[in-house]
C-alpha cells in the first residue's frame, strides 16, 4: 500500500508564492505516474500538472501553464509543486495522487493512490 504524505500549503495574498511537496511511503512511486489535483468547494476535482516517471512528459492545465512548475525526485519519492503569481481563483484543497497505470494523466480515477490533501488559500 503507497501513502502519499503532502505538505506546503497556507495562506498567501495574491501574487505570492507556496511550494507543495508530496513524498510517497516506498521507493516504487518512482516507477509511476504523478500528479497534482485541486479541489475548490462546491467545484469538481481538476487537474494541476503531471508528471510521468521519467520527467520527460509534464503536462499541466492551461489555468496554471506559466505560474505553476511540477517537478519530482526520485531519489526521495518527492514530487513538488512550485506556484508563482498565485490568484484567489487558485484557492482550493490540493493533492498529489500516483498510479501505475495512468493512461491520462488529467482524469482523476486514473491515479490508484492519493494523498489527504493541503489548503491553498489565496486572498486578494
Amino acid at each position: 500500500q503507497v501513502q502519499l504524505l503532502e505538505s506546503g500549503g497556507g495562506s498567501v495574498e495574491a501574487g505570492g508564492s507556496l511550494r507543495l511537496s508530496c513524498v510517497g511511503s516506498i521507493s516504487s512511486t518512482r516507477n509511476y505516474c504523478m500528479g497534482w489535483f485541486r479541489q475548490a468547494p462546491g467545484r469538481e476535482r481538476e487537474a494541476v500538472a503531471g508528471v510521468v516517471s521519467d520527467s520527460t512528459f509534464v503536462p499541466y492545465a492551461d489555468s496554471v501553464k506559466g505560474r505553476f512548475t511540477v517537478s519530482r525526485d526520485n531519489a526521495k519519492n518527492t514530487l513538488n509543486l512550485q506556484m508563482n503569481s498565485l490568484k484567489p481563483e487558485d484557492t482550493a484543497m490540493y493533492y498529489c495522487a500516483a498510479g501505475p497505470y495512468v493512461a491520462d494523466w488529467s482524469v482523476a480515477r486514473e491515479y490508484t493512490y492519493w494523498g489527504q490533501g493541503t489548503q491553498v488559500t489565496v486572498s486578494s
